[in-house]
């Protein structure tokens, strides 16, 4: 097992006393029960369904119908958290659960046994006394709504999903009143704009950049519609937020084609979240960074104003950097590059160095703590929680010796990511960043999209065919290390 050092004891006593340390997953990947008696209960189909059962879109060419299990096994996952020493779960909610058909949703007419599950799971936790930080929506979009198609397209690039996302927040907040410690509207819409209607690597598997910048578009309209339909609900006491997976990229060189490739690849993967959401504007720059990809007609009068709403933390998602430099025009054609920057055919995005974790990402804690404090800088009215941060690597079960031969994973790569972050983290938090949680990614492995089972970051290792937890050595180090902070 990998034992906290001296240096790692003092981190720990660094942090304040109050902050939240805690852990996260999504439904679609852990939860399962996708099959005959989950749609029994009235669970409709996902685009993530949809595009899992398309051969060649998935490494393994599995889907999430088992993934973790956790729709039945919740009350064991949470006994888990509590011996961790979690202070909060960060979760998300299945929307095709909730709504089962789009007749439903404008109706109003909930699925009450999803309700009713997920009431259960929150009181659970609350009786543990971990405190439930819940996602809306964590990309399992109903499938009924992708076919839903409007003048820019199916899914996100047609207005009516945000405006039937405000009538489910609705619903949410009305089903689970005050259980809900924070309530975030949306996980990393980069990822569900760009990977899914940009790139085509994430569902629904579409390659259009116009029907990208439609869906970050609708995905900002609903955001504002979520929290508005929220605090409508339950008052300013609840709390809300949104998580942004905001890209730190590095300039190649400090030429001014490299400083000038850098602003546009933030414009295009940051600022389109960060400007609508928290300052009320599109940075006119973005326009004209999309000349020729859309006329964004989409935009109707009253948007920003919808979507710019008072929040009361900022999530970030956080794993590694990237450099870019400028490339001769039209160098890439659009739709055809291996990390989507829209209407950045003049950018390249140069392959990553260093040591890489199994996802062939880099490891760059300082990346975290620029991002953490350029973003309290900016916005220094918001708490700033990390509510996502981790890696993957290729884990082995092994007996552990200290442990009577059980089986284990010796994982000393993720332990030192996750301590050199932290490292980070505090290193913001001591020079004036507002920073109050912290959630590793993940709980347990699970299922990774694309990659399907084929990528492990969980802390808890899952044994999948038996669904057995086994703790990783970095479950055993994160527990020590909040108790570390606790005991101080």
């Amino acid at each position: 097992m990998t034992r906290m050092t001296d240096a790692q004891r003092a981190l720990a006593h660094a942090f304040p006393k109050d902050f939240i340390w805690g852990s996260a997953t999504a439904s679609y990947q852990v939860e399962g029960f996708v099959d005959e008696d989950s749609k029994a209960e009235g669970r409709a189909t996902s685009i993530w369904d949809t595009y899992a059962h398309v051969p060649g879109n998935i490494a393994d060419g599995s889907d999430g119908s088992r993934a973790c299990e956790q729709y039945t096994r919740y009350p064991e996952d949470i006994a888990l958290m509590k011996e961790l020493g979690l202070d909060a779960y960060r979760m998300s909610i299945a929307w095709p659960r909730i709504f089962t058909s789009l007749e439903d949703m404008r109706a109003g007419r909930v699925n009450r046994k999803a309700l009713d599950h997920y009431t259960r799971m929150l009181d659970a936790l609350r009786e543990a006394d971990i405190k439930p930080i819940v996602t809306l929506y964590h990309w399992d979009l109903p499938q009924y709504l992708q076919d839903e198609v409007g003048p820019y397209g199916g899914g996100w690039a047609n207005r009516e999903t945000a405006l039937r996302f405000g009538d489910y927040a609705a619903a949410l907040a009305k089903g689970f009143g005050d259980r809900v410690e924070t309530w975030t509207t949306l996980n990393e819409p980069w990822c569900a704009a760009y990977l899914g209607y940009a790139q085509g690597r994430h569902a629904p598997g579409i390659r259009d950049d116009a029907q990208a910048l439609a869906a970050v578009h609708h995905l900002n309209l609903a955001h504002g519609l979520g929290v508005s339909a929220v605090k409508a609900e339950l008052g300013e006491k609840a709390q809300t937020s949104v998580t942004l997976n905001l890209q730190v990229n590095r300039a190649a060189t400090d030429s001014p084609d490299d400083r000038a490739a850098k602003a546009q690849a933030d414009r295009i993967a940051n600022e389109v979240w960060l400007g609508p959401m928290l300052d009320g504007v599109y940075d006119p720059q973005i326009f004209e960074d999309a000349r020729g990809v859309t006329d964004w007609s989409f935009i109707q009068p009253g948007d920003l104003e919808q979507i710019h709403q008072p929040l009361n933390s900022l999530g970030i998602n956080y794993y590694c950097t990237q450099t870019v430099r400028r490339a001769p025009a039209q160098v890439h054609p659009q739709n055809a590059r291996e990390d989507p920057i829209v209407g950045g055919t003049n950018i390249d995005i140069l392959p990553p160095e260093g040591p890489l974790t199994a996802m062939g990402w880099n490891q760059e804690p300082e990346g975290l703590r620029d991002i953490v404090l350029e973003m309290s800088a900016r916005y220094p009215e918001l708490d700033i929680m990390i509510t996502e941060n981790g890696s993957a690597w290729e884990d082995e079960l092994v007996p552990d010796d200290a442990d009577g031969g059980a089986l284990t994973v010796h994982d000393p790569d993720r332990v030192h990511y996750l301590s050199e972050h932290l490292r980070a983290l505090n290193e913001a938090r001591e020079q004036g960043a507002r920073v109050t949680g912290y959630f590793a990614w993940s709980l347990m492995d699970n299922y990774e999209w694309a990659l399907g089972y084929s990528r492990r970051f969980g802390i808890v290792y899952v044994d999948y065919p038996t669904q057995r937890r086994i703790w990783k050595d970095t479950a055993r180090w994160y527990r020590e290390f909040i108790r570390e902070r606790r005991a101080a």
